[in-house]
């Protein structure tokens, strides 16, 4: 219990960050959602459209909603130039805007279509005019109504805002994305504890002011919009307090691995003197474009990530000829600074319990192809739509009875439970030493090498001082230390955080 309190209350940046984003995106449903309704009301044929397309983005599932922004203002950088945030907090704050259309829409439309009529009809007799009308009999009369539809879309867009952390916008969806990857029970807990309390203060504060416009109660009106009012101005305190312009902001995937080298690149940072911030929980192609566009400042990469995936390369050079290459084409498209190799190499590569390998005389990826008919595999969530996987298949002809999408950490748990026969496992993690995995051989050369390099963003590439403190992680760390970190992370048992891991690593690197 102990562990849930002092996690809840390191909480309090995140539950800024979510009380924030969830209000704006609230502020601008609102203010989208009643002109239409008002001229929905008086169109048949605008109510319809207007409803139909807020249905159709409420059948949109939240994360692609929220991912689909990542593009679409990437776009739009074309016309508004450079400074154009295409991470964060603007395409969180339009997807969850949408999101929270539909209810506020819907009852502010219903509410002035079972107005009395009389009442209009005396309204008009007495010679008020439009917006006479409108200001002091419909608004009133319908105000309870499309304050329960804002009570609706609160809470959806409450829940929905954890789902910000894919696309870089810090949220209590945070420590749940970290708990889940790492199995750490207490993040996930203490994450959910934190949301779905926001969500029910939130409805009460709201159904306050609903419960006052209905009963003519100034008092509960007022008093909850002001309760409302202080929570956002305390978010903003929070979120603002001591926040550095400079800060450099280091961007990591969605696997233990990056959160540890984020936050050792980030302590080497503070101790130079560097504020830092962080963008975790990021998709590959995501972070790629994050840093080649200056979103983030700081990542790390892998070059058979970059080779496959953003040079759509199916070529296999040798490891020197293939990082230089990369140097080569960052610079020119981007202008991404490549500051080296850290020291090791996390391939993507098919695993199997190895009991069952050798009971089945299973040593290469072309041993399984023969008996992969009767096999399930498991990939995490985008690995059979990377080229590699594609590649590998092909090569090998790999036709399996099944597959599975598992996030990176129950891929394991899956092998343990028979729920997968193999999986496609990173090279570098401390579990296939812990489960007593293989890594099947790849004899054709169909996975790349996928050596873990540093990625500047262009303007950050150009601080002399910040390469200076960065250039020492060059080589400074093989792979038996990073399967150490990250199964420091990983086992059931004596988790060590992120951040206390990321100094054990460093340590042992000699950092």
């Amino acid at each position: 219990m102990n562990g849930i309190w002092t996690t809840l209350l390191g909480l309090g940046d995140k539950l800024a960050a979510h009380v924030l984003l969830s209000a704006s995106a609230i502020a601008l449903g609102i203010a989208v959602a009643l002109p239409l309704a008002i001229w929905a009301s008086r169109s048949e044929a605008v109510a319809r459209t207007t409803l139909g397309f807020a249905s159709l983005v409420q059948t949109i599932p939240a994360l692609a909603l929220l991912a689909l922004f990542f593009p679409i203002l990437l776009s739009l950088r074309a016309v508004f130039g450079e400074g154009l945030p295409t991470l964060g907090f603007l395409p969180a704050l339009l997807a969850l805007a949408l999101y929270a259309l539909l209810p506020i829409l819907r009852n502010a439309v219903t509410a002035q279509a079972n107005l009395d009529p009389g009442v209009i009809k005396a309204a008009d007799g007495v010679g008020m005019s439009f917006w006479q009308r409108l200001r002091l009999v419909e608004a009133p009369l319908a105000a309870p109504y499309v304050m329960a539809g804002i009570r609706t879309a609160a809470v959806w867009t409450i829940g929905a805002a954890t789902l910000s952390t894919t696309i870089g916008q810090p949220s209590l969806g945070d420590p749940i994305f970290a708990g889940l990857q790492t199995q750490n029970w207490v993040l996930v807990l203490a994450g959910c504890i934190a949301s779905a309390g926001l969500a029910l203060i939130a409805d009460a504060l709201l159904g306050t002011i609903e419960h006052g416009l209905k009963t003519r109660q100034r008092v509960l009106t007022f008093g909850g919009l002001g309760a409302v009012a202080l929570g956002i101005l305390a978010a903003l305190a929070v979120q603002f307090a001591g926040r550095s312009e400079d800060r450099i902001v280091i961007g990591a995937k969605g696997f233990s691995e990056q959160y540890i080298l984020a936050r050792l690149i980030g302590q080497r940072l503070e101790d130079a003197g560097y504020a830092v911030g962080y963008r975790d929980g990021l998709g590959s192609a995501v972070a790629h474009r994050a840093v080649s566009t200056g979103a983030i400042d700081i990542l790390v990469d892998y070059t058979g990530t970059i080779w496959t995936n953003q040079m759509e390369r199916s070529d296999n050079p040798s490891r020197d000829a293939m990082l230089a290459d990369i140097i080569d084409w960052e610079s020119r498209t981007s202008g991404t600074h490549v500051l080296g190799r850290l020291g090791f190499e996390n391939a993507y590569g098919l695993a199997m319990p190895r009991a069952r390998a050798q009971a089945e005389g299973l040593t290469s990826i072309g041993d399984l192809a023969a008996k992969a008919q009767g096999m399930t595999i498991g990939g995490d969530p985008e690995f059979f739509e990377r080229p590699e996987w594609i590649a590998v298949r092909d090569a090998y002809g790999l036709r399996f009875a099944a597959r599975r999408n598992f996030s990176p950490t129950f891929m394991y748990n899956a092998l343990r439970a028979g729920e997968a026969d193999v999986i496609g496992a990173y090279t570098s993690d401390g579990r296939i030493a812990a489960d007593d995995l293989v890594i099947l051989d790849d004899p054709q050369g169909a996975f790349p090498n996928y050596d873990a390099i540093v990625l500047l963003a262009p303007e950050a590439g150009e601080d002399e001082r910040l390469l200076e403190v960065l250039h020492p992680l060059v080589g400074a760390i093989d792979v038996d230390a990073m399967r150490e970190a990250n199964f420091s992370v990983d086992r059931e048992s004596d988790k060590l955080s992120f951040e206390e891991a990321a100094r054990r690593l460093a340590e042992r690197a000699g950092l």
